[in-house]
């Protein structure tokens, strides 16, 4: 929910930048010492990660499969912003006394994020998102623009991207329209129940739900607000522990290389996006 907030509108608004790691000393690797690979995915971000399942938690289990290393998921709630999350997950630890972990996944590639912080490194992008429209074909019968929604019952999520921008677009005019619930995963239930006619929200979310049901065709809306490129997310680790960074995105390397990543993606109904 408000994670999702964060991982969007922050890096909508920052303006994304995929960078690659530096190659440092090989001596701080704190999972490598331990033989365990303690990985931070958030809460309430289906289809990636929820109740320590999901895209993200497959992954975080096959990199440590290739590292030789035991996993140990970390499940978090998203704090207030991303800076929170960064230094509760991965440089500091939160003073509850949890985390930090080895490396946290589905963090945002974005450059100003990383200025932000410099006490982490972030790096290896594995998925870039976007905002998509979902439509009953039904009732939605075709779609030339946003103008095919006037009048039309659409779903959002609450404190997301989606529902800001569908919120404000064209200063208000949908909002009355709007129907508010707790995920974007409820709504997209909703409209395959027939109580909606439209849906805002990620691209992974709507194809881990309608699973290119031709029922429910998903558009490309040029929302203002939204860049058309979307967003790459990828992990960061702690600054000083480069080493495993650099064995993490030979990891990940492989797994692209050979369509073990396409393969975890395609398990919850979501095709990968390159960077």
């Amino acid at each position: 929910m408000r994670n999702r907030l964060r991982t969007t509108v922050s890096v909508l608004l920052l303006c994304a930048a995929a960078v690659h790691p530096g190659l440092l000393r090989a001596a701080d690797a704190p999972a490598a010492k331990a033989d365990t690979l303690k990985v931070a995915v958030y809460n309430e971000l289906a289809p990636f990660s929820d109740k320590g399942q999901g895209i993200d938690a497959d992954l975080a289990a096959a990199l440590a499969k290739k590292l030789g290393l035991t996993l140990s998921l970390l499940p978090f709630n998203a704090g207030d912003d991303l800076n929170d999350d960064l230094r509760n997950m991965v440089w500091k630890g939160h003073y509850l006394g949890y985390g930090p972990a080895d490396v946290m996944l589905h963090v945002p590639v974005d450059r100003m994020l990383m200025n932000a912080n410099p006490q982490v490194t972030i790096f290896a992008p594995y998925h870039v998102e976007s905002v998509r429209l979902v439509r009953s074909a039904r009732s939605i019968p075709s779609f030339d623009g946003v103008e095919a929604l006037a009048g039309k019952r659409i779903g959002v999520e609450k404190v997301s991207i989606s529902g800001m921008v569908m919120l404000g677009e064209g200063n208000g005019r949908f909002r009355d329209q709007v129907h508010i619930y707790p995920t974007a995963i409820e709504a997209l239930q909703q409209l395959r129940a027939g109580q909606l006619d439209a849906v805002l929200a990620t691209r992974s979310e709507i194809e881990s739900v309608m699973r290119g049901d031709p029922a429910f065709p998903m558009q490309d809306v040029p929302f203002e607000r939204l860049p058309r490129a979307g967003w790459a997310v990828g992990m960061a680790v702690k600054k000083d522990n480069v080493d495993l960074a650099r064995r993490l995105q030979a990891a990940l390397n492989e797994m692209a290389a050979d369509g073990e990543l396409k393969a975890v993606f395609a398990k919850y109904g979501v095709q990968i996006v390159k960077p």
